[in-house]
């Protein structure tokens, strides 16, 4: 009798963990649309029907992606925070951590703007979107106010306003991979040292 095959015999969680990993790898790289169930599937090593007894459908994978995605970008932030003694370079630690996870082969500015795409065609991607896109901006917005305590960014900036500026300047990087050709890499240098003067409040 031939052995089974190792994936066959992981636990239930690691089984799940590991169709998302794929999953956020599939996503990331294609499109919400472009990417099937079999797709994810093979790239996990896992049958169809394993897949759905973890998920009901493609949408409720791509929550869970969005979620994990989401819990990533979060630790990466908190370890450079933790590991960045000047609290100025806080307020660039959202973009650090989402390029920190491309290198690695998450996209979270691709993985959102498939959502707020789709977000358009289905009320309940738009309502999950909705919900997580505000802990997002809830997260940054803290992050700001962290750095501000600490001197870093001036007293009169609304941590609040900062925030949904940063996470579009985020997205516009999604734009730009979309469509290529719209912004070269000096247009994102002078959006970013912009940036910089006015989160920190210098000429």
């Amino acid at each position: 009798m031939s052995a089974i095959p190792a994936r066959s015999r992981l636990p239930a969680v690691e089984r799940r963990a590991a169709v998302v990993d794929a999953a956020l790898r599939v996503f990331g790289e294609g499109s919400y649309d472009g990417a099937t169930t079999a797709d994810i599937a093979r790239a996990a090593g896992v049958s169809e029907p394993i897949l759905y007894r973890h998920f009901g459908c493609k949408r409720d994978l791509y929550f869970a992606c969005l979620d994990e995605m989401w819990r990533q970008l979060r630790a990466k932030v908190e370890e450079i925070v933790a590991a960045e003694p000047d609290p100025r370079e806080w307020l660039f630690a959202v973009p650090k951590a989402g390029l920190a996870l491309r290198d690695e082969g998450v996209h979270p500015n691709q993985l959102w703007i498939q959502a707020l795409s789709e977000a358009g065609e289905d009320a309940e991607i738009r309502r999950f979107v909705r919900k997580h896109m505000r802990e997002v901006h809830r997260f940054v917005a803290d992050l700001y106010r962290r750095a501000q305590a600490e001197g870093a960014m001036p007293a009169d900036r609304d941590p609040d306003a900062e925030a949904w500026i940063g996470i579009g300047i985020g997205l516009l990087r999604s734009v730009q991979d979309c469509l290529g050709g719209l912004l070269t890499p000096h247009d994102f240098a002078a959006i970013l040292s912009v940036r910089r003067k006015s989160l920190l409040g210098t000429s």
